[in-house]
């Protein structure tokens, strides 16, 4: 019966994410054709800072909050206390950061050039702020959870086609995608609230100020994740232009395809493992082994499937240099089967409770990216940020198996 309960949960959950993952693909030559690569670049910066600004919002909910509902998920007082004081600290934070971009996309030329389009992508980040995915994985609520995302998608996808219809409308591409974020997560806010009977009456401001405090060493390892993930596009686009920032984003959305499909595994199997590795080390293992193992294989094939098949993927995209993307793409492959192995390790950083070793890890790690992704960026350019992210997934699965490899694997073994 679990075994089962655990199938639909994936068949549920997977079928959003896949959504979640299509919707913007068939968009994407569309915005290529009118905008342009370079237009296409500029999105995929706006973007990327939207992302980036959402971690500070976000304060590690991800990981501590659905660890914290997992494990208290049969005992409604501490839910609504997790609930209102979780969202109450991110109010305080979500206002910080706001004001903080405002006055960097006004007084940082870079960033003031594109002020337009910076300041409609803060949408994005009002969504993240009510986007109360965490709390329902905790309880493994998938059905709630690919309900918004097909929502929030299908929001966007109609958007696009009605709103952008010249090169200059690429400003408002991000804004639609927020507002899909913020009309869904929205709606999913509230069921939450109504059907737990949660009150933000009951709220202690104690309880927020203490929750601050706790979670700011996973929140700080979460900014510098957020940078090895989200700066390689600012960086091109400084350093190459917004051309080639169009390039990289262009196999970047064919490789987040993939890392998103292995962020689907982390986000269904990791409040599992948590609850069992309180259980049970054994069973969690077991657990841990199953799923991840057939989600190894199958990226694995996946990436054999696009180093065959690059050109013809590459332009689907309606780009102008098909060769020269089709070339990098099959170096890029090499990220993804190197995440199915760093990211399922994290799972067991985490949930064994290592934080400050995977605080620790995660900062060093993404120094060494970072100092790789400067130095030869200008020189390799879109080539050079892929060989320093292939290096760094290397690095990060070796680093986080040593990690937990006494605790876990010898003293089960």
């Amino acid at each position: 019966m679990k075994n089962q309960k655990q199938l639909s949960n994936l068949i549920v959950y997977g079928f959003g994410q896949g959504f979640n993952l299509i919707t913007p693909l068939l968009v994407i030559p569309y915005i290529v054709a009118i905008c342009g690569e370079e237009g296409y670049g500029k999105i995929g910066v706006g973007m990327a800072l939207s992302f980036f600004i959402m971690v500070f919002v976000d304060y590690g909910s991800e990981i501590v909050g659905v660890k914290a509902v997992a494990i208290n998920r049969e005992k409604q007082s501490e839910l609504e206390q997790i609930f209102i004081t979780t969202y109450a600290a991110k109010l305080i934070l979500l206002l910080v950061m706001l004001l903080l971009a405002s006055l960097l996309f006004y007084f940082i030329p870079y960033f003031n050039k594109e002020k337009a389009l910076f300041f409609l992508s803060l949408s994005m980040v009002i969504g993240q702020y009510v986007n109360p995915t965490w709390f329902l994985q905790g309880i493994e609520n998938f059905k709630w959870i690919t309900i918004l995302n097909i929502l929030s998608k299908i929001i966007y996808l109609v958007g696009v086609l009605l709103f952008i219809k010249k090169p200059e409308d690429y400003i408002y591409n991000n804004l639609i995608w927020g507002i899909g974020m913020i009309v869904a997560y929205g709606i999913t806010w509230f069921y939450i609230v109504f059907h737990h009977s949660f009150s933000f009456a009951n709220l202690q401001k104690a309880e927020v100020i203490k929750m601050i405090r706790a979670n700011f060493s996973i929140f700080f390892s979460q900014i510098f994740v957020s940078l090895q993930m989200y700066s390689p596009i600012v960086l091109i686009s400084f350093f190459g232009g917004n051309v080639m920032a169009g390039q990289y984003k262009i196999i970047d959305q064919i490789i987040v395809i993939f890392k998103t499909y292995i962020l689907l595994f982390f986000n269904f199997v990791y409040p599992r493992v948590c609850y069992l590795l309180d259980k049970s080390t054994k069973e969690a293992l077991r657990f841990w082994r199953l799923y991840n193992g057939l989600n190894f294989i199958f990226v694995a094939m996946s990436m054999v499937g696009i180093l065959y098949f690059s050109k013809e993927i590459v332009s689907y995209f309606n780009p102008k240099e098909i060769t020269t993307i089709s070339s990098l793409l099959k170096i890029a492959i090499i990220i993804p089967i190197l995440q199915s192995i760093a990211i399922p390790l994290k799972q067991l950083v985490l949930g064994s409770n290592k934080q400050r070793e995977y605080v620790k890890i995660t900062m060093i790690i993404t120094i060494i990216s970072l100092c790789i992704i400067m130095i030869i960026t200008p020189i390799y350019h879109v080539l050079g940020v892929i060989i320093a992210l292939i290096v760094t997934e290397c690095i990060t699965a070796i680093v986080f198996f040593k990690t937990i490899k006494n605790s876990l694997f010898l003293r089960t073994s």
